[in-house]
Formats: C-alpha cells, structure tokens, sequence
C-alpha cells in the first residue's frame, strides 16, 4: 500500500523544478495533486520561469502515474487568486490533505545596501508573504474537515545561516522558518502538523542558469554549470555540487506520510553537510 493513497495534496511551483519533483513523489505514494503555478515570467529574475507548457507536462505526468491531477495558473502573490484555485481544486478531487508551499525564486545579487527596491520587494513578496497567502488560503480547508493534515513550507539553508549576497532571499528564507514555528504552534491543537525543508543548492534552472554559472565560475564569460562544480562543492561536507529535486522531494513525502506522524516544528535540513560549522559563510543557498 502506498503511504499516501486517499489523500490530495496541493503544490505551488508546481509546474517545473522542485515542484514537479514534489508533485510526482507525492502522487508515487498515492496522492491526488492540485498543481498550481504562475506559468509567466517575473521582470526581476534573471532565468526562464516556468509556462503554460511546463505545467502541461506536469499534468501529464501525474496522469500517467494513474492519479488525478487539478492544474491551476495563479500567482501566490494574489490571495483572491489562489482562495479562488483551492477552493476549486478541493471542489474536484474532495478534500486537502497536504500543503506544500514550494513556489519560490531567486533574483540578483548584491550586497544589501545595492539591491534595488523591486529587487528586494520581489523576493519577499514571492518567498514569504507568497507562502503566508498559500497558508490563509489553504489551511481553513484543513480546519474545516477537522481531520489533520501536513503543511510543508519550503525554506533554504539561507534560512537558518550567513548568505552572502542574497540577504534579499535569506531575510525571506528566515521569515518562512519564522511562519513555520508560529503555525505549528497553532495548529498542533488540531492534529495538523507544520515544518519546512531547508536545501542547499538544488539542480534547477534557480542556480543552472548563465548568469549564476558565471558567478559560480568567478566571473568567467561564457561559464557552464561544469564551471561551476568546484564552487559549487566546496559548499558542502559532502563531496556533491547540489542536490537533485528528488531528494528534496523525498523528505516532503517522509513529512507527508504517517512516516512523520509526531514531528511538527522543525526546521528539517537537507544540505550535504553545508550547515556544519567548519564551512565558510555560502555565497548562495
């Protein structure tokens, strides 16, 4: 039996990286998804955002693992918008069970005092008031059946330690850990239980991209994720540049599951060994 047959989890940033990764392991388990993504592109970030086709693929890929699946574009930024997309999500597959408060981004770096204010406003607006909304729109589903659930918000060991650079995304990181100890406190009373997952770098188009190879790279024009590599694993204890979605996803599905029953409040760390304290302050996390 999979761990999580019978149960409809919702997933933002669903449409590509880390919340396909999370949306299919789910679904593995026996989940029904409500995938919900922005699918446009936000002027401050310097990658390609996911599409309309990305989240396409998802659905199909979730459908082929013999689940159903409601795909929604919204942005987390608009309360109304996502209120309005879990309501309709919970309207077709019956229930809320899991809440995975994924989508996030990553613009430029810079020391704080020269971030621009969109630059700055940009990251807390997605990766922090973002997850607040995802939580308002979702939890009182969760209170009203009355029958538990998990909420998983998805934070970075930018979170919990020095980053330097992007003190505009750790300043939003820390506030998702700060979200997660007050809501776990909250909603322990009703068997519903709350942690965040805190990566190092993953391998998504967030760090695999030409302007952060660069920057990995020292500069180097032209620099491919190779170039990166050393860097990039000099971050960890580990001898590993980066994480694979999967392995992040893992851990959702461990916190999902009754496999975590009895664990609310932590701060769950996947990171290579990153956090130990014989590692130099990170450039990016």
């Amino acid at each position: 039996m999979n761990r999580l047959d019978g149960k409809v989890a919702l997933i933002t940033g669903a449409a590509r990286g880390q919340g396909r990764s999370h949306a299919l392991r789910l679904a593995e388990e026996g989940a029904d998804i409500i995938a919900l993504d922005i699918c446009r592109q936000i002027a401050s970030v310097p990658y390609p955002m996911a599409d309309l086709d990305d989240l396409a693929t998802t659905v199909d890929l979730i459908k082929s693992r013999g689940r159903r699946i409601f795909a929604a574009e919204v942005d987390v930024r608009d309360l109304p918008g996502m209120q309005e997309a879990v309501a309709a999500g919970v309207a077709e597959l019956g229930r809320l069970d899991i809440v995975v408060a994924n989508a996030g981004t990553l613009n430029d770096t810079a020391p704080l005092w020269e971030l621009s204010e969109r630059q700055f406003q940009d990251q807390v607006d997605v990766n922090l008031t973002g997850v607040w909304k995802t939580i308002k729109a979702t939890v009182p589903t969760l209170l009203q059946q009355n029958e538990g659930g998990a909420v998983i918000l998805i934070s970075s060991i930018s979170g919990l330690t020095v980053e330097l650079n992007v003190g505009h995304y750790a300043a939003a990181k820390h506030g998702v850990n700060g979200l997660m100890r007050t809501l776990s406190g909250e909603l322990a009373p009703y068997g519903i239980r709350v942690n965040s997952i805190n990566p190092t770098n993953v391998n998504t188009l967030m760090i695999n991209n030409p302007r952060y190879n660069r920057l990995f790279a020292g500069g180097k024009e032209g620099a491919t994720q190779e170039d990166a590599l050393p860097a990039l694993t000099a971050m960890h204890a580990l001898p590993v540049p980066f994480l694979e979605p999967v392995d992040v996803s893992n851990a959702v599905v461990y916190l999902a599951s009754d496999d975590g029953r009895y664990i609310t409040g932590t701060a769950h760390v996947v990171d290579a060994g990153a956090l130990n304290p014989f590692k130099a302050p990170h450039l990016a996390g």
